[in-house]
């Protein structure tokens, strides 16, 4: 690969104070090989208005912009959605109210070019009202890929969609299933695109801000609609597969989707027991796991009240 192309989908909704400053460093990429595709996700606030005026300052970028609209659908919809768009070999997902180092693209592509990897993930900043941290991920390469997924899972490991740049075809060969529900939507969908991945590179530097003072952020919610949406989005991935279990991307993380749907079922009274009648008999099955969440006591209970449903 010599000079591989990028494209950057950014899903856009109630983000007129951040889409500035996002626009800016994205446009002002030191590598031109570039699309950009923002997806209007119904937004109801002036985010559109705000980056119609950053894009009049890089009239040379006009052409490799593609902007969407659509009914509002949610993040991982527009996520979906945008990923129709796409021409580039890689595909990166940028948080519109979040911003890139300016020479993140030419940073990945030189890896890029280096490795030929499917994934290629980074380090990046957490930026709170006044501090910034600097998170460094672990080094995994396709052969503990199936470890990477458990980390993703106990939050051992980074999940996010954002900090790993994916090549398109590795979404067209395989048929990637993009979860309903906001909350987690990236751990899913980046549990299978490690699964099917088969060479991985950690790029060790960190190339993303990932703002975390964002009051309607999906993190922000109500509690109870956080787990609930999670937990919809970890039965909907095991139905997704469960005809091929063994075989899926699912496999390394069987223990975690029933303990876990089971745990905030009952927490939560969501009745996932009565709607997934196979739920119990799998939490029967599943064995005790040390260092796992949810913890023990968590586990013995789970199990113990399956064995009653």
């Amino acid at each position: 690969m010599t000079k591989p192309s990028f494209s950057i989908v950014i899903p856009i909704y109630g983000v007129e104070k951040y889409i500035g400053r996002c626009a800016e460093s994205l446009f002002g990429q030191t590598y031109d090989n570039i699309q950009f595709v923002f997806v209007n996700d119904g937004t109801k606030d002036n985010s559109m208005a705000v980056l119609a005026e950053v894009l009049e300052r890089y009239q040379h970028l006009k052409d490799r912009v593609v902007i969407v609209n659509k009914e509002n659908g949610g993040l991982p919809a527009a996520r979906k959605t945008g990923m129709e768009y796409v021409t580039g070999d890689y595909v990166l997902h940028v948080d519109s109210d979040d911003w890139l180092e300016l020479n993140a693209v030419k940073l990945i592509a030189e890896k890029a070019v280096e490795t030929s990897a499917d994934i290629i993930y980074f380090d990046f900043y957490k930026v709170y009202s006044k501090r910034i941290k600097h998170d460094k991920e672990h080094d995994f390469t396709a052969a503990d890929k199936a470890q990477f997924i458990k980390n993703l899972f106990n939050y051992n490991s980074y999940g996010y969609v954002w900090n790993k740049c994916v090549k398109r075809e590795l979404y067209q060969k395989h048929e990637v299933f993009f979860p309903k529900f906001a909350m987690h939507e990236d751990i899913y969908l980046m549990t299978q695109l490690l699964w099917y991945a088969d060479s991985i590179v950690h790029l060790k530097a960190p190339l993303y801000h990932y703002r975390r003072t964002n009051p309607g952020s999906i993190t922000a919610g109500n509690r109870r609609k956080r787990r609930g949406d999670s937990c919809m989005n970890l039965i909907d991935l095991y139905e997704h597969f469960k005809d091929n279990v063994a075989d899926s991307p699912v496999s390394p993380v069987l223990t975690d989707i029933f303990l876990r749907s089971g745990w905030f079922s009952v927490v939560y009274d969501f009745g996932y027991f009565e709607k997934y009648p196979y739920l119990a008999e799998m939490i029967r099955k599943t064995p005790i796991r040390l260092g796992h969440k949810p913890f023990i006591l968590f586990q013995l209970f789970i199990k113990l009240y399956a064995m009653f449903k």
